[in-house]
């Protein structure tokens, strides 16, 4: 496995920079990915598919995150962190699905 990915991106008005990798695989219907260097204490994220009928495909994420500072960073995950994560991956996977219902996904494989 040992594939791995640098992401940077604007949350809150600051640049971040995240470095995940693929943890686990178990092909075509699991893997995770585990940030390896970034501003979290930690952060796991697993992606399922399941095949819902011949031409569809159903993807569940299970997502683990903790805020750095541990104490500040608790109150910080109840107060808007869950909910900021949450829209966050689901404004990720509806851009996942217009790619992949449309003609343009073979511009994103090797």
């Amino acid at each position: 496995m040992s594939q791995r990915v640098t992401w940077r991106a604007k949350h809150f008005g600051v640049w971040h920079n995240l470095t995940s990798e693929i943890t686990a695989l178990e092909r075509p219907i699991y893997f995770q990915d585990t940030m390896i260097r970034g501003i979290f204490r930690a952060m796991q994220h697993d992606h399922f598919f399941r095949a819902s009928s011949d031409n569809e495909t159903e993807m569940r994420d299970v997502f683990h995150f903790a805020a750095p500072l541990p104490l500040l960073g608790r109150v910080a995950e109840i107060v808007f962190l869950r909910r900021y994560m949450h829209a966050l991956l689901r404004e990720r996977n509806a851009v996942i699905r217009q790619i992949a219902e449309s003609s343009e996904w073979p511009r994103y494989l090797p």
